[in-house]
């Protein structure tokens, strides 16, 4: 059974699927149009296991679907509004200072 999450869950996921540059690239990829997991790995230049363990993270929090497509299975955005707020955020200037570093870069792991 699927249930909505509150606000703050929602937005600390999405936080967390955009800390990655890999799973960054792969939902501007996605935004732009659906996928197989082969071409994506290849457009975006990693191991199609890295890749499969990336989808899998951005799957578990929702912001990607996995549809069947014969024997074969396509990715998308798991909601149009999705690539709408990507689009908002790239727009968005964050000033930041050369020498610091966010105190949870370190820190590994998905959602």
């Amino acid at each position: 059974m699927l249930t909505v999450a509150p606000d703050v869950e929602v937005l600390a996921r999405f936080g967390r699927a955009l800390a990655d540059p890999i799973r960054c690239r792969i939902l501007l990829a996605l935004r732009a149009a659906p996928a197989y997991p082969a071409d994506l790995a290849d457009d975006i230049g990693v191991s199609r296991t890295r890749l499969s363990n990336h989808l899998a993270c951005l799957r578990d929090c929702g912001l990607v679907v996995a549809v069947p497509d014969g024997r074969r299975t396509r990715y998308e955005l798991a909601d149009e509004r999705l690539g709408r707020a990507l689009d908002d955020l790239r727009l968005v200037v964050v000033a930041v200072e050369n020498d610091k570093t966010c105190p949870d870069a370190g820190e590994k792991g998905c959602c």
